[in-house]
């Protein structure tokens, strides 16, 4: 069978681009979550952001140690709530709201320690519609996120910051519910695509579905390689929507180094079956139980935002949906470049060589989670 060189190429780049990405974001991506008590022309505030995030930005580890200390923390809470200010701005329509920092506390959420800084703001006139500008970590990590839960009224309000959302205006009166379902549908895209513990996960229980005959011998039809795919990702999609929707409702929670260990363990087994049978044909039943591992994962953005129920299942929604476009738009890219190289020796080369590369990389990944150690810098 002849090959496209632009087909080997697109397609070694697209294994390989999530291979040799950095090992350290294959962890959680760095969020901070902030919540907006809001009444009359007041504003009380309580603004979470990890401890690692900070330490990076500002230098809170005095002696290098690589270890926070409370002294350390507590010595550094002008220089956070200063560094914290400069980052954050409101503001109604007759100016800004003066913010005045009244506490600084230690919580721990699903993936660290967070320094938790309360502040009061005192606007110019009643918030009609308050204007948010977030610019934490703008310029030393594009991909932080912000999660805002607002309150006014007992009605509650989501949103979510980044680089290229650093300016909102929400409304006290008609919140954009619409506006608010995109934005956890977007993220749920983007928490798959920089997931690449995730990604690899996927590929590799992935890589089989074009070489089904006996011996590893090409598949007759891409209706057949379909249907193979079909399978995996139904039942990968099945289990961690269902671990997804009972871990963010807090009907089970398990502790964060449990589950990222376990997602990381998940991905050198997925990648080990394609250089020994260890699921011998059970592939889709092997992505259901790992799946439901999955699941705790995704769930974590959402548990630590707090939502109560009825913005909760919204977001819970909206963000399981933008987790399954991110996959699948994967597998609609992955499916037809494997199907064209099914029969050639780079692609067999691609499953043996890349399966054994995925594994070493999760170990290594298991290895920093379960044992909370840095075996390679970012």
């Amino acid at each position: 069978m002849k090959r496209s060189p632009f087909c080997l190429l697109l397609s070694l780049a697209l294994l390989v681009g999530a291979i040799v990405a950095p090992p350290a974001q294959a962890h959680k991506p760095s969020d901070s979550y902030l919540t907006l008590r809001v009444d009359a022309d007041q504003v009380d505030g309580q603004w979470d952001i990890a401890l690692r995030d900070l330490d990076f930005a500002i230098g809170l580890d005095k002696n290098g140690d690589g270890q926070l200390t409370w002294d350390e923390i507590r010595g550094q809470h002008a220089a956070i709530a200063a560094y914290a200010l400069e980052h954050l701005a409101l503001s109604t329509a007759r100016g800004a709201c003066k913010v005045a920092v009244t506490e600084q506390l230690i919580d721990h959420h699903t993936d660290g320690a967070y320094n938790v800084m309360r502040f009061h703001a005192a606007c110019p006139d009643p918030v009609a519609t308050l204007t948010i500008g977030y610019h934490l970590f703008a310029d030393i990590d594009p991909q932080h996120k912000g999660l805002l839960r607002m309150e006014h009224a007992g009605v509650t309000s989501t949103a979510i910051f980044d680089p290229d959302h650093a300016s909102q205006a929400l409304s006290m009166t008609a919140p954009d519910r619409l506006a608010q379902f995109g934005a956890y549908v977007k993220n749920g895209i983007w928490h798959i695509w920089i997931g690449y513990d995730h990604i690899l996960f996927l590929l590799s229980l992935l890589l089989p579905a074009v070489l089904l005959g006996a011996r590893g011998a090409p598949t007759s039809t891409l209706k057949e390689s379909f249907i193979d795919v079909l399978k995996v990702v139904t039942a990968f999609t099945l289990a961690h929507s269902l671990t997804l929707t009972l871990a963010s409702l807090s009907v089970i929670s398990l502790p964060s180094r449990w589950v990222e260990s376990a997602i990381a363990a998940s991905v050198v087994l997925a990648a080990l079956n394609n250089l020994f049978p260890l699921f011998r044909g059970r592939r889709p039943l092997a992505a259901f139980a790992f799946g439901l591992i999955h699941g705790f994962g995704f769930a974590s953005v959402l548990i630590d935002l707090g939502l109560p129920q009825g913005a909760l299942m919204m977001s819970l929604f909206g963000f399981n949906l933008g987790v399954e476009i991110g996959q699948l738009s994967i597998v609609a890219v992955f499916l037809p470049l494997a199907f064209v190289l099914r029969g050639t020796l780079f692609y067999r080369r691609l499953m043996t060589g890349g399966s054994a590369l995925i594994a070493l990389i999760a170990v290594v990944w298991l290895v920093e989670r379960a044992f909370d150690l840095k075996v390679i810098s970012a």
